[in-house]
């Protein structure tokens, strides 16, 4: 008998995950590769409620303005560069012309895609070797990455990296914080929720004490808790 989950429910286009993107200001991206080689400047810093870390407004030399992410040591009125040789906070190059060493962050994962790596606040990634056609970075998580020479980044560490030593203080700033971005919050323990929303759930005689062990084969409704154990029980000495 299936289950409705949270995972099915977040799919449904249900209110509780329904995330408030009209508040949101825009994406925040690289310029498309067309434009290279200019100067712009930060006309303003703004917060979106979608995002972790502040972002700003740049004007470029040929009209176009953008939404990125914004780095640490930057101000309103500072000129920032696409595409040539400037290495300072906010200009933004390919990665081949980057030097192993540097810390960057908005980092391709495609050339031209605008951006997917090293995005939230206080995060930074490094250039370790160039491999040929291929930049050795690691990611904030420690991980190394090959990525594609003719990706772009941008110089410096993203802006905001003491925002989570704000505290919340209750419970009510958390709740409005994650609705922001469509995440359901308080998350309680499945043997807590009702029979309707968790195979754990309920409290009738059937389902006390109900080990989190999945079976092997179960269906998707019901493959909750530790997936494909190897083997269960105490072993035989």
């Amino acid at each position: 008998m299936g289950k409705r989950l949270t995972v099915q429910r977040r799919g449904k286009g249900s209110p509780v995950f329904r995330s408030p993107s009209h508040k949101w200001v825009g994406k925040a991206a690289h310029v498309s590769t067309k434009t290279t080689g200019i100067k712009g400047k930060i006309t303003d810093i703004i917060h979106c409620p979608g995002h972790s870390a502040p972002l700003m407004t740049v004007k470029w030399e040929n009209g176009e303005e953008q939404l990125t992410i914004a780095p640490e040591g930057v101000c309103v009125n500072s000129v920032i560069e696409i595409g040539t040789e400037k290495l300072e906070n906010g200009c933004t190059l390919q990665l081949k012309n980057i030097p192993e060493g540097t810390l960057v962050y908005n980092i391709e994962g495609t050339p031209g895609d605008g951006g997917k790596f090293a995005r939230s606040s206080g995060v930074f990634a490094k250039v370790l070797a160039h491999q040929g056609a291929e930049i050795a970075l690691m990611l904030p998580s420690k991980k190394e990455k090959l990525f594609p020479q003719n990706c772009r980044a941008t110089i410096g560490v993203v802006a905001g990296a003491n925002r989570l030593e704000k505290p919340l203080l209750k419970a009510g700033k958390q709740y409005f914080k994650l609705r922001a971005k469509a995440k359901l919050w308080p998350v309680v323990a499945g043997q807590s929720q009702n029979a309707v929303e968790h195979p754990h759930g309920g409290s009738r005689s059937s389902k006390k004490n109900k080990p989190d062990i999945a079976r092997r084969f179960a269906p998707p409704g019901a493959k909750i808790g530790k997936i494909r154990p190897r083997r269960t029980g105490r072993k035989n000495r």
